[in-house]
């Protein structure tokens, strides 16, 4: 029984693995899509490399995610973590469009949100709990619990690109307008100053744009309005995982939740 449980806890740890190579070969390309320069204060692949370089190295560490799932050998589990790659290359498409609807434009930004960064954690949350109990109720709530820390997790990371500094982002501030997208503090500021539309629709493309667009930002309420929906999401997290029964690895995705919120960089 000990030994079954030992190989339990080694594919879980597997999981996390995967997870993380996805994460890094998703960040690897979207560097070259972005011709990004530097991450975390550091020059990206594409950078010391060239883009050919940048986008066969995101390619080999997936292909070694899929070697290391593979090896786990549970095909419900396969499954899951396919679903996180499907969701990456169609949130990037959602990124590369827009939607002249403003009604639209948030569901649209939210999905991309989910796409892009959630659906790595949710569905990384879920595939541990499958190795670890058959209840599918339990692995709802590991899905539900990991979808609304990841939304949260990149709703402050769009606030952080209007209020931290460079030095401690470790990228530039603003990157988001600069790559012509309107995340969260836009979309609320737009509320309050449509005048905003035309920038985003032209993807903040004019000289002046990117400038224009965060004192809109900074004067709004946008980014109070953005901090506000994250800690909703968190709550529906802390909602969720507080389903299952007390534990010290409970009360660890409890705590993580408020980590998510109060991080600064």
């Amino acid at each position: 029984m000990k030994t079954l449980e030992r190989d339990v806890q080694a594919d879980q740890r597997s999981i996390a693995l995967i997870a993380e190579m996805i994460h890094t070969a998703s960040l690897v390309h979207d560097d070259v899509i972005d011709d990004a320069s530097s991450r975390r204060g550091k020059h990206t692949v594409n950078k010391i490399w060239g883009e050919k370089k940048a986008v066969l190295a995101g390619d080999l560490i997936l292909s070694a995610a899929s070697i290391a799932l593979a090896r786990i050998g549970n095909t419900t589990v396969i499954s899951i973590l396919t679903q996180v790659i499907e969701d990456l290359v169609r949130g990037e498409f959602l990124q590369l469009g827009s939607k002249e609807n403003e009604n639209e434009r948030f569901a649209h930004y939210l999905e991309k949100t989910f796409k892009k960064t959630a659906s790595l954690i949710a569905n990384s949350c879920k595939a541990v709990s499958v190795l670890g109990c058959p209840d599918p109720v339990v692995h709802e709530i590991a899905y539900q619990y990991g979808k609304n820390v990841g939304i949260a997790f990149q709703l402050i990371d769009d606030v952080l690109d209007f209020t931290s500094c460079s030095d401690r982002m470790g990228k530039p501030t603003s990157a988001d307008l600069k790559l012509g997208l309107a995340t969260g503090p836009v979309l609320f500021a737009c509320q309050q100053f449509p005048e905003m539309n035309a920038m985003i629709m032209r993807r903040f493309s004019l000289p002046g744009d990117v400038d224009r667009a965060q004192q809109y930002v900074l004067q709004s309420d946008g980014v109070q309005q953005t901090t506000y929906l994250a800690q909703q999401y968190c709550h529906e997290a802390v909602r969720e995982i507080s389903k299952l029964r007390p534990s010290p690895e409970r009360d660890a995705l409890i705590q993580l939740s408020e980590i998510v919120l109060t991080r600064d960089k």
